[in-house]
């Protein structure tokens, strides 16, 4: 099987290739700026569904890009491959490479000090049912809204001991986490997220936070998945592949974890990650404490670096729309580390050799995502700097603004397309926010439905596409097979967009009389309906 794969993909490549080599033979001057700019990252996630790997996908998406970049040049392309690329890639996101790096190192320390071992003993009294640990899951990653990075690996590491206790599989698991990372992060508007999406706004009505929060009730995609992920622990549901792993994890204890043996002996590991069982190492407080830090100094860093960006000016809200995450967090964390290990060595729960090792373990443990989120970011940095796909989407938007009521869902389905083709929500409403302020007077209600649509089509391609970074950073976090946690959470994420779809579809119908509020509660039935026509499906099936 894995051997067809690789042929299979062998095809593929070489196919496209020649393709585009015969292409731009018959008379194209430049594949830049039209369709042809999405090609490289179709292949990419193609490839990755395919051989269920991602790294030789990723490169082979960002050759592409390259290769057509250049025109078809050998040198050209390994230049292109290079500079515009993996530098670019590496230079531009160093900040966010920092804080991973840093993160991994505070959890290393929070399993060596052995305080996440107490807190899951405490859980495996307190948390009785599988359901009882998914939901306290799924709060703390609505609780942690103001970055969604830092909610990947926090929630991760963080509720991982619980719901190892109660048998749920670490793609589910991951599912949950990454349903809670963007999309919060979206309709809360103290956020990074926020402040990127402020930026992309020039309206003379309008600042930028407060156009934001009147654009959050429409945000259908957000708000129902919410409602998804608490219809399916209550009914206990499950569907496509994440059935399968999660019926694995029941009967045989197996949750999928990545590079561990089933058949190791648990509590080996255990000792092996933690250290050995000591009266008075780490206890509860140490890891509550551990969180608090992180988040009080990141987002301290966050709102100390949008001050400085305005010269001190503006209140917390405009320093929130002007921070820079990528220097914000890390600069928070790098407090954070400090903190924590002289916390731990005044409580001597650590040592200082076993504080300086997890160093080094806490680096490796990132090296996985490291590794996808360059390659995925170099493929992002082709798409749209260098192959400029965004002037291929303004001229195709521009051209359907002829059916007022309707733009909405097909302004949703071209933002979910272009998220998950490019693998970030910010570039995709970064494009789409300017034109979707052009299509639709200020004055009209459905400019709002419309600025909604385009933030909740970001969220949802972003959180379909493996080579999203909140993707990879939910599987970094659950510690999964990335390519595993794609295919299972996939049927998730389209359920509640077919829905988003067909919510829209009525909110713009419901403008035309008024009544666009209606679209909310109707958004909120359809999913409800939708889980007990699943759950009644598969009691047939069964």
């Amino acid at each position: 099987m894995k051997n067809n794969r690789i042929w299979i993909a062998a095809i593929v490549v070489v196919a496209v290739i020649a393709l585009v080599s015969i292409v731009h033979a018959t008379g194209t001057e430049s594949f830049v700026g039209t369709g042809w700019a999405l090609l490289p990252a179709f292949v990419a996630i193609a490839l990755a569904l395919i051989t269920k790997e991602a790294y030789s996908s990723l490169f082979i998406g960002v050759l592409l890009g390259a290769f057509m970049a250049a025109e078809c040049s050998v040198l050209g392309t390994v230049d292109t491959l290079t500079v515009g690329g993996f530098t670019a890639a590496i230079a531009d996101n160093a900040g966010i490479y920092l804080f991973l790096v840093i993160l991994g190192i505070i959890v290393a320390l929070i399993n060596k000090s052995g305080a996440s071992r107490a807190f899951g003993t405490w859980a495996q009294k307190h948390i009785k049912t599988k359901a009882g640990a998914l939901f306290a899951t799924f709060l703390l990653g609505v609780l942690i809204f103001i970055d969604d990075y830092f909610n990947c690996l926090t929630v991760g590491s963080v509720m991982s001991p619980i719901t190892d206790s109660k048998k749920i599989s670490r793609v589910k698991l991951a599912y949950i986490i990454d349903a809670t990372a963007a999309p919060v992060c979206m309709i809360a508007p103290v956020s990074s997220w926020a402040a990127a999406v402020s930026g992309c706004v020039e309206s003379d009505n309008y600042s930028g936070i407060e156009l934001f929060v009147r654009a959050i009730p429409f945000n259908f995609y957000s708000i129902l998945t919410f409602v998804f992920i608490i219809g399916i622990i209550l009914l206990g549901i499950d569907y496509g592949k994440m059935s399968g792993f999660e019926i694995k994890a029941q009967e045989t204890g197996d949750l999928s974890i990545l590079d561990v043996d089933p058949n190791q002996d648990h509590n080996r590991r255990d000792v092996e990650e933690n250290g050995p069982e000591k009266k008075g190492r780490g206890r509860i407080i140490d890891l509550v404490l551990a969180i608090v830090l992180l988040i009080v100094f990141c987002v301290w860093g966050l709102v100390r670096n949008g001050f400085q960006t305005l010269g001190g000016e503006g209140d917390i809200i405009d320093a929130f729309s002007a921070t820079d995450s990528y220097v914000g967090l890390p600069w928070g964390c790098i407090l954070a580390l400090i903190v924590i290990i002289l916390y731990m060595l005044i409580r001597r729960i650590v040592n200082f050799k076993e504080a300086m090792e997890c160093i080094p373990k806490g680096f490796m443990a990132m090296v996985p995502a490291i590794m996808i989120l360059v390659l995925a970011q170099s493929l992002k940095n082709m798409t749209n700097s260098i192959l400029e796909a965004s002037a291929f989407v303004q001229n195709m938007m521009e051209n359907a603004s002829g059916f007022s009521w309707l733009l909405p869902a097909v302004i949703f389905v071209v933002a979910c397309v272009i998220a998950f083709s490019t693998g970030t929500s910010w570039a995709t409403f970064g494009i789409l926010i300017p034109i979707v302020s052009l299509i639709f007077p200020e004055s009209s209600s459905l400019f709002f439905v419309g600025i909604s649509a385009c933030l909740a089509g970001a969220v949802c391609g972003d959180h379909c596409s493996p080579i999203s970074d909140t993707t990879i950073m939910s599987s970094a976090g659950a510690q999964c097979n990335h390519i595993n946690h794609v295919e299972t959470q996939l049927p998730y994420a389209l359920t509640v967009a077919g829905i988003s779809f067909v919510t829209y579809i009525f909110a713009g119908l419901f403008d035309l009389l008024d009544i666009a509020w209606l679209s909310i509660p109707l958004g909120i039935v359809l999913t409800i309906g939708t889980l007990l026509f699943i759950r009644s499906f598969i009691r047939k099936k069964a």
